[in-house]
């Protein structure tokens, strides 16, 4: 493995980094705002930019709403943008509606393959994501991964949300290794804060999300197109300024 650090262990974002971000939630999204409106149509674009998503382009802002928060801070983030529902209520709702759509997400690559070629070469797999917990396993069993994955966490799964180093370190407690061992992959600076809040080894950035070269340069020390090429990265040789590299 590389010489510095020794990564044995990867954790993974869903959103963004397993999942293609526009193409799975942009619908999701919408759909969350309609719920959220309770009937008034005039409402919707309203909470859809207060999450972060452009109504007009379906495009949603990096580390926005959307991006990286849970069912609570968007059901939380509606109500103080105008939604009329209560916010535990509504928190209820989004969740239902995002174990719905765990089946109809769009992967960003052949996900048995890569996850298959990663456990193969000895590393520890998980995923830790702003989602509930069940979602992300009906999103895991969907794309056929789950036998891959040694770790499994959510915002509700009791370790703490992002950016906090809960998830991480829960993960490091399961599959028995230390925080410099792992390397954590997300496409948002709040998976990036979480990796550098809990020691992590390396912290790899994807493009496949919402986040951009730009956003991400500054916490992550490389930006991967996408998780393809995360082997060629954790075995290579460390270089300078790598996070502005055209990996």
């Amino acid at each position: 493995m590389s010489s510095s650090p020794a990564i044995a262990g990867i954790l993974f974002d869903k959103d963004g980094t397993l999942i293609r971000y526009d193409e799975s939630w942009g619908p999701v999204n919408r759909e969350a705002a309609r719920i959220a409106s309770a009937g008034n149509s005039a409402l919707e674009p309203v909470l859809l930019a207060a999450g972060g998503m452009d109504a007009e382009t379906g495009k949603t802002k990096a580390d926005s709403l959307f991006a990286a928060g849970n069912s609570a801070e968007i059901a939380e983030g509606f109500v103080g943008a105008g939604s009329p529902l209560d916010a535990s209520d509504l928190t209820r709702e989004l969740d239902a509606l995002f174990l719905r759509a765990a089946e109809f997400s769009v992967p960003v690559a052949d996900l048995p393959a890569v996850f298959s070629d990663l456990k193969a070469r000895g590393f520890k797999l998980g995923i830790a994501s702003s989602d509930n917990e069940k979602a992300i396993r009906r999103m895991a069993e969907s794309f056929g991964i789950t036998g891959h994955v040694d770790f499994i966490a959510g915002y509700d799964s009791g370790f703490g949300t992002k950016p906090q180093p809960g998830m991480m370190l829960a993960f490091c407690k399961a599959v028995g290794l230390q925080p410099c061992h792992v390397a954590m992959v997300g496409d948002n600076n709040h998976d990036m804060h979480m990796g550098r809040a809990a020691g992590a080894g390396l912290n790899l950035a994807v493009l496949t999300g919402t986040g951009t070269r730009e956003t991400l340069s500054a916490l992550a020390d490389h930006c991967l197109d996408d998780i393809t090429t995360l082997s060629d990265v954790i075995f290579a040789p460390a270089s300078p300024n790598a996070a502005s590299a055209g990996e």
